[in-house]
Order: structure tokens, then C-alpha cells, then sequence
């Protein structure tokens, strides 16, 4: 006998009742998309568009929403704001604290999506969905997305030395190997732009069949001679900024001079592990390994069971610092019982995997010193250089 189903025609709405005026933004570089869900509402999202950086019409808009809901339910609602971190930053999540609403900036990889093929996206469906999103983290559900810790103005202002050395270690490259690659089309193979006597170097050479540099080809690599020079020079006023900085922090904390007393870890490599990862709280070793993207990633299903390797979800700047330091470690830290560990590991296969050891090991040191510089534990074997 067929049993009727009863089903009601209305769409199904969204239930909250956490007593907050949910708002999450979308931010593009043409307008801001507000989507809110206010409680007497009926429960449907409302959407509102202002200009990309119209911080007063955000605010003029929340005082809205606000103001609906008082004539609604006659309560006052506190407003609880969400957006994606991205290119515009952390400046509107500190106007928004500064104005008392409470706000939180979401890591947009973490957000869980449709897996077909071809979905749908479209801010105005990103918006609904970020708004769902933090209705759930309210209500307590776990592992609903990934938050991201807002650093302070002073914390996001330190990242900028090594973050511009880097910028400028790889122009200065690009400016070298054009150079070489000019030159090399003449025959001319044994140049090193980086050298003192560069300019000299150049007056010297010929090309491979014996005739002087083309005029216009010595023009052309003598401009990009100045744009080195001058790149070596700001590289060499970056370096010495980085330098004051580390020895200023070391007031604040001692963690600097720390990692700079062991062997193998020089300025550059202690500004990067202090300003990028070991300057933040952790509370145990899988948020270590998991912010430097540096965590194993399982792939488990039924009889399946492999790894698929690092999950490279994390910083990407103190992933490849560690990487290349793990490689000095083993050089510089020969007795180190990490050192011990990752050549016992290659032994055993064969002389193999040594880049994939390479990451373990990466891993592995990555804990270590955050336990040196949080709780003082001397990493096993390892060598201190002498004052």
C-alpha cells in the first residue's frame, strides 16, 4: 500500500538561533559583496554590493542590517563577520575589531566544496556558503574550516626583509643569466657578472670567432651590469636591516640568538624560521608540521593505503627554508643525531630516496627547534659555535 509522503512546498530555510547577524564578505577588486542572514528574517540571506574599499558604506550597511533586525524582534544583534584570506590582506579585519564587531579571516583551501566536475562559482554563491560555513563554527562543529591567526601589524611588518631578499635574490638571478645567455651567444662562456671586475671582465672578452663585443650587445649588457649593481646594493641594505632587526628582537625574545648560535643556521635561514613559524604559538608538534605544509597526507580507503606525501598546505616560505636547510644540516651537523638518523635511513634503502628522507628530515628538525626555542631542548649532538 503506497504511504503518502507529506512534504511541505516551502524551501527549506536556514535555522539559527545564536542570536548574531551573520555577515560574510566577499572582496574583489570591484565592489565588496556583504550576504548576511539576520534572525527574523525568514531566515534568507540578503546580499548588498559597496565599492571596493568603501569602508564607511561596509559600516553604514552593517548599521542597516542592524537596525532591521531592532524593528524586527525588537533585540539588539551583535554583528559577527567572516571573509577569505587574500589579496587585500588584514587591514579590514583590523578596521572591523576596531570598530567592536567580532571578525575572523577563513584559509579559502580549507573551505569545503562540491567535487563535480564543473561546479558553479560565483561570489554570490562563495558568500552563501562562507556564511554557512560560520554558522556552523558557532554552533561548535568541528574541523569546519581552517581560521587563519591574524598577525599583529609588527609581526606582518618583520616578514618583509626576508620576504624582500627573496624578491631580490631572484631578480638578481634572472638579471645573471641573462647576461651569461647574451654572452653565450657570442661564443663567450667563462663570464661571471657577480665578480668586482665585472665591467673589466667585459672589456676583455671577444667572441668565440675573435671580434670585438658588438657595440649595441656590450650597450645592452652594460644596462642590465646597472640594474645588478644596483640590485646588489639593495640586496646589501636589506641584509644589513635583516641583521639590525635580529639583533633588536633579541630583547624581546631570545629565540633569534638561539637558533643563530647553532651551526649551520645563518642570519637568513634564523629570519626566516623566527619571522615565518617559530615567532607563533603552537600547542604540540602536528600544528608545527602542519602550518610548514610539511605534515604526511594518507590517502585511506578500503584496501587502499599509501601516502601521497606532504600536504604543502602550509607556508610556502618556511617549507622551502627548511627543505634547504636540512640539506646544510647533514653537511654542518655531522654527529647530530638527525644527521644520524636521515644517512641510517638512506643506508637502508640502498642509497635511495634521499629527497624524500630529505623531507622527513625537514619535518623532524622543524620540531626540534621549535622545542629549542620554547622549552630550551638542546637538539641531540648538535654542535654550538664558539663566541
Amino acid at each position: 500500500m503506497p504511504v503518502a509522503a507529506h512534504r511541505s512546498e516551502a524551501p527549506t530555510t536556514i535555522r539559527t538561533d545564536l542570536g548574531a547577524i551573520f555577515v560574510s564578505l566577499e572582496l574583489s577588486q570591484s565592489k565588496w559583496l556583504i550576504t548576511s542572514l539576520s534572525p527574523g528574517g525568514g531566515e534568507k540571506m540578503s546580499k548588498h554590493a559597496v565599492a571596493t574599499g568603501d569602508v564607511a558604506g561596509m559600516l553604514a550597511c552593517f548599521a542597516e542590517l542592524k537596525r532591521k533586525a531592532w524593528a524586527r524582534t525588537g533585540r539588539c544583534f551583535p554583528i559577527i563577520v567572516i571573509q577569505e584570506a587574500g589579496l587585500d590582506g588584514f587591514w579590514i579585519h583590523r578596521v572591523l575589531e576596531a570598530e567592536g564587531i567580532e571578525s575572523y579571516v577563513v584559509d579559502a583551501a580549507s573551505i569545503a566544496t562540491s567535487r563535480r566536475r564543473r561546479r558553479a562559482k560565483t561570489d554570490r554563491i562563495d558568500g552563501e556558503a562562507l556564511v554557512r560555513a560560520l554558522l556552523a563554527y558557532k554552533r561548535g562543529e568541528p574541523r569546519v574550516w581552517a581560521m587563519v591567526r591574524v598577525p599583529t601589524p609588527e609581526e606582518e611588518d618583520r616578514r618583509r626583509l626576508s620576504r624582500e631578499r627573496h624578491a631580490l635574490t631572484n631578480e638578481r638571478v634572472r638579471h645573471v643569466n641573462r647576461i651569461k645567455g647574451l654572452l653565450f651567444s657570442q661564443g663567450v662562456s667563462d663570464y661571471e657578472p657577480l665578480r668586482r671586475d665585472r665591467r673589466k671582465q667585459l672589456e676583455e672578452r671577444k667572441t668565440g670567432d675573435g671580434r670585438p663585443l658588438p657595440a649595441h650587445l656590450k650597450a645592452q649588457i652594460g644596462r642590465e651590469l646597472d640594474r645588478l649593481e644596483l640590485l646588489l646594493e639593495q640586496i646589501k641594505a636589506v641584509e644589513a636591516a635583516r641583521d639590525a632587526m635580529l639583533s633588536a628582537t633579541t630583547v624581546v625574545s631570545p629565540a633569534p640568538a638561539m637558533l643563530l648560535a647553532l651551526k649551520g643556521i645563518g642570519p637568513e635561514f634564523a629570519a626566516v624560521l623566527w619571522s615565518e613559524g617559530l615567532s607563533r604559538h603552537f600547542d604540540n608538534r602536528r600544528q608545527v608540521a602542519a602550518y610548514a605544509g610539511l605534515a604526511p597526507t594518507p590517502w585511506q580507503s578500503g584496501s587502499v593505503d599509501h601516502d601521497q606525501g606532504v600536504s604543502k598546505s602550509g607556508n610556502p616560505r618556511l617549507r622551502t627554508t627548511l627543505i634547504q636547510m636540512a640539506w646544510l644540516w647533514v653537511r654542518h651537523q655531522p654527529h647530530a643525531a638527525l644527521t644520524l638518523w636521515f644517512k641510517d635511513r638512506v643506508k637502508q634503502n640502498g642509497g635511495r630516496l634521499k629527497k624524500t628522507t630529505i623531507v622527513a628530515l625537514a619535518r623532524k628538525l622543524l620540531v626540534a627547534l621549535w622545542k629549542y626555542v620554547n622549552a630550551g631542548i638542546v637538539i641531540e649532538g648538535a654542535v654550538i659555535k664558539t663566541a
